[in-house]
């Protein structure tokens, strides 16, 4: 062997010196880390922002799911490919070129915001200019004209952009992880290979961390701020109609995702590969294929780009085929993408939602959710990946003890995970949803009439959602469905009066907003927090000892193709042939209670949700597809030994 390990090719880039401050395989690895960085922070502020979408575009869960699931549906696009034929090209300007079109993209989300209307949420009751009177709550005498203004409405679902920007989003992420990870282990040594990866896994969770900062300070800014009255606005953040500054984050985002493109531009395609110890995994993979990882036929593919190759479908199936079907022949390959694949439809179904189950299940605002997500949940899973890392390469641990080390932290985060279904929160008592008129104290999910004698003498439309909190604590789904028939104030300090189906002890009147109860809710809620963080540390502790099997259980010269494979087979089944966000946003839409109404006809957001019913099916669905993960690891462990009995 000589002293360096070239990346199969002579030409004069890889001949060049590598003195260079870009030149080293630590600059590489700052660049790759702010690119995982900006990435991550940009996929957890577009899930920071799942209930603002919703609002603003009025769609239902499973819509957002196919948003969401988008990114991964540009990312299948491409990803065989760039996988495979990107690994004996430039990397880092591959890496570069991605990372441009996700800024692209980020900024073509945030469209929307400046080619459309303002937003307009539905109330009953309008704030009216240069007057301290508003419009009667409750009309008497002639029906109301519901769909008034609709004429203008615009047909184009503005939601399209959003789901576009976020393809372009996907085609552009697909070089960063195949070709990054595999440039780190080509040039690396043995024994720190691990280690770097996990800080590299480490870095694209601390991204999140600020992406759900970001998302928390944008869900608190109004949407149209600087363009309405805030006077005007008769909801606050807390409201379930209420939609944050959320184009303003992904502006943000685009901007940061631009800059990470720009350190890949100056590094080089290969890197010289130090010195390292010769250990008894290394020695099996010391062998002539090791010598040039790309060997001299594969310039074939240069002569194929260059146009000397006339049939390039010749090259497809004497090449990249016969490789493809070598891979999928590996049966230990198999079984650990059937699990990965399972166990990241658990993850990202649950990672999706966990904001809005927050709000939902705790009664909390959207700002508040994506705090707690950033500032406690993500950072305990930051140090869970980096310490399982540093694990892996204090213990040396081999193949068979880092499965054993994954399946079991996985195991005991499943276990302590059962006790989330014992934290339940009652629903808010709402009159004509959740309780009836004429028995306000028992919650109960039976079909309610939200229309009664007390508010029969009214014109009441039941598409509005304009709550109002009665002085007997419970909360009215408009205030003329609670028989108000005066107002006074304007914006959030409306007072409504001679409420006729609120009438306790002769009070009659009701104050803008849903009620806010202090219940059990209030003190399980840290509970749930502790919780979550205990369960996010100890399941992503086996994620980088789970990841480095992915690499070592196969042969090096099938490295890179297994890695895009992987990452190719685990976004299709998770968000294309199994759209996990989709099926999970369609299960949790079965529980929704009351549905908002979109101006012109046809259901918008879900505006209050059967929290039993959310529970049971979130958590049941998450913890019933990692129940069938660990039975699939079974046979996965029977083969990998007797694999590694074959090796010795």
């Amino acid at each position: 062997q000589g002293r360096t390990q070239w990346n199969g090719r002579s030409d004069a880039t890889s001949r060049s010196p590598r003195s260079g401050p870009c030149a080293g395989l630590k600059m590489f690895l700052v660049a790759l880390s702010f690119a995982y960085f900006a990435k991550a922070l940009c996929g957890s502020y577009m899930k920071s922002t799942i209930t603002q979408l919703e609002r603003r575009f009025d769609i239902p869960s499973y819509l957002i799911g196919v948003i969401d699931g988008s990114f991964e549906i540009g990312n299948l696009l491409v990803i065989a490919f760039v996988s495979y034929f990107g690994a004996k090209l430039h990397r880092p300007k591959i890496i570069a070129v991605g990372c441009v079109l996700m800024s692209i993209g980020t900024f073509i989300i945030a469209l929307p915001h400046f080619i459309t209307g303002r937003y307009e949420f539905e109330t009953s009751v309008r704030w009216v200019e240069n007057s301290t009177q508003n419009l009667a709550p409750c009309p008497v005498g002639s029906p109301a004209d519901f769909t008034k203004g609709c004429e203008g409405e615009s047909n184009l679902s503005m939601w399209i952009y959003v789901l576009l920007g976020n393809v372009l989003r996907g085609i552009g992420e697909t070089p960063v992880q195949p070709l990054g990870i595999s440039y780190i282990d080509d040039f690396a040594t043995e024994e720190n290979a691990a280690l770097y990866v996990g800080c590299v896994q480490t870095i694209s969770v601390v991204g999140p961390v600020f992406g759900y900062l970001l998302g928390s300070l944008c869900a608190k800014i109004y949407v149209d701020v600087g363009f309405v009255s805030m006077d005007s606005i008769t909801i606050t953040p807390a409201d379930a109609r209420w939609v944050g500054a959320w184009w303003l984050g992904y502006l943000i985002a685009g901007v940061i995702t631009l800059l990470s493109a720009i350190p890949f531009w100056f590094l080089p395609r290969s890197l010289l590969k130090g010195p390292e110890k010769s250990t008894p995994e290394q020695k099996r993979k010391e062998t002539p294929l090791l010598k040039h990882k790309y060997p001299a036929e594969d310039s074939s593919f240069l002569e194929m780009a260059q146009g000397s190759v006339p049939n390039q479908a010749l090259y497809l199936s004497s090449e990249f085929f016969p490789t493809l079907r070598t891979l999928l022949s590996h049966r230990v390959y198999l079984i650990y993408l059937c699990v990965t694949i399972i166990q990241l439809n658990s993850l990202i179904g649950m990672v999706t939602y966990k904001p809005k189950y927050i709000e939902q299940h705790f009664r909390q605002s959207a700002s508040k959710a994506n705090f707690l997500m950033g500032v406690i949940n993500i950072p305990a899973v930051a140090l869970g990946i980096f310490s399982g890392g540093l694990l892996m390469k204090k213990m040396k641990l081999n193949i068979m003890e880092a499965a054993k080390f994954a399946f079991g932290t996985s195991l005991i985060g499943y276990l302590l995970s059962l006790i989330f279904f014992a934290m339940s929160c009652e629903n808010a008592k709402v009159a004509g949803v959740t309780v009836s008129y004429n028995s306000v104290d028992t919650i109960s999910y039976d079909r309610h009439s939200e229309f009664t004698g007390c508010n029969s003498d009214c014109f009441c439309s039941a598409n509005d959602w304009d709550p109002i909190c009665g002085e007997n604590g419970i909360t009215y789904v408009s205030p003329c469905l609670a028989g108000c028939t005066s107002s006074a104030g304007s914006g959030k300090n409306t007072v409504f009066s001679n409420c006729s189906c609120i009438g306790v002890a002769g009070n009659f009147t009701a104050s803008t907003g849903q009620c806010h109860h202090t219940d059990d809710c209030d003190s399980m809620f840290p509970y749930f927090l502790a919780l979550s963080v205990i369960t996010s540390f100890i399941i992503s502790l086996g994620g980088t000892p789970g990841y480095m099997i992915l690499i070592r259980c196969i042969k090096p010269q099938l490295k890179s193709l297994a890695l895009g494979f992987h990452a190719l087979a685990t976004r299709t089944l998770d968000t294309a042939g199994i759209p996990a966000p989709i099926y999970f946003g369609a299960i949790i839409d079965t529980t929704c209670l009351k549905w908002g109404q979109k101006r012109c006809g046809g259901l918008g957001a879900c505006r209050i949700y059967n929290t039993t019913a959310y529970r049971v099916a979130y958590l049941g669905l998450t913890l019933s597809l990692r129940t069938v993960s660990f039975i699939i690891c079974i046979p996965g462990f029977v083969l990998l030994s007797r694999q590694l009995k074959k090796e010795e």
